[in-house]
């Protein structure tokens, strides 16, 4: 079994048939570089407070959710009143319907998990439903209940398991015709159109996700790096310094763009352009190390937090 915790402990039901499952992130952020707010005379990172207008900083357990119903009155929920909303897909996810994935729009596609069987019982009835699925080249949709919202999912087969990605429901979904209506329906000029087509027949080679690299990350490690390197610090690995970007200004000569497109790509079929300029030097400009403060300080008392003034909550 993974390591990582499940996110959600569950059943797939089909029919009659329900199945106790796991459901685990299927991706993950700790490859990618993570800022902190830093003072920069102290060096020290910086806090952020719940206040209250007119009152100041308040207890964790002082909080609750409030739904505004009217300006500035509030319907108040807390952990128990969520709690007791029953929703059979807390707890089930219902196969209810099967598509072919090619009916459902890519913009539909939100967040992928891997769905796995609790234990070894549970498994000869997950290989049915996942092997069931591949045979019949099916997506199986469903509704769960995660992280205190209701899910439009879709279940497919993924190796040896089975991928369950959410789904954005219709109302999420902007309408395109605001950003598409502008543009001409006229179609290209068919011997423009011949070479892109032939442009694209050449960099046609099978999806490869390692082909391509993150060269905004690396490149902002590798800025760390120097940066650290100015302080004598330990430098971290880092991967090769981004690449750019065709760059240029605008085409003139469409078709003899094209034709030096193709040009280019004779030898490089199928393969992403990876260029890889030398990265600036950063500058070395740093915040002061902190300092621990002085045990006993002197301050003077802070002034008494103005009387709150009440708000009608419902």
């Amino acid at each position: 079994m993974p390591a990582a915790r499940a996110i959600w402990k569950g059943h797939i039901r089909l029919s009659l048939v329900s199945i106790p499952v796991e459901l685990y992130a299927a991706t993950e952020s700790k490859a990618k570089v993570s800022f902190r707010q830093i003072h920069e005379p102290t060096g020290k990172p910086i806090h952020y407070e719940k206040v209250v207008t007119g009152v100041g900083p308040v207890d964790k357990d002082e909080i609750m959710r409030g739904f505004e119903y009217e300006k500035g009155n509030y319907v108040l929920l807390d952990d128990e009143d969520l709690d007791a909303v029953k929703l059979e897909t807390k707890r089930t996810l219902d196969l209810t319907q099967f598509v072919d994935s090619s009916e459902i729009a890519p913009i539909y596609y939100d967040t992928p998990y891997f769905v796995v069987p609790q234990d070894e019982l549970a498994e000869d009835a997950f290989r049915v439903v996942r092997d069931a699925l591949r045979d019949a080249g099916k997506v199986g949709i469903g509704q769960l209940a995660l992280r205190g919202k209701e899910y439009l999912c879709a279940v497919r087969p993924c190796g040896t398991g089975i991928l369950l990605e959410t789904l954005h429901y219709e109302e999420e979904i902007r309408k395109s015709d605001a950003y598409f209506n502008q543009i001409s329906g006229k179609t290209a000029d068919d011997d423009l159109l011949a070479v892109a087509k032939e442009l694209i027949n050449r960099k046609t080679a099978p999806f490869d996700a390692a082909a391509f690299k993150d060269h905004y990350t690396a490149a902002l490690r590798q800025l760390i790096n120097e940066k650290l390197k100015a302080k004598g610090g330990r430098v971290t690995d880092t991967e090769e310094p981004a690449g750019k970007g065709a760059g240029g200004g605008n085409v003139i000569d469409l078709m003899a763009a094209l034709k030096q497109s193709l040009e280019a790509s004779g030898g490089n079929a199928g393969k992403p352009v990876d260029e890889k300029p030398k990265a600036t030097k950063p500058k070395t400009r740093t915040a002061k190390k902190a300092e621990p403060e002085p045990a006993n300080q002197n301050k003077p008392d802070p002034k008494p937090a103005p009387k709150a003034k009440t708000r009608k909550t419902a």
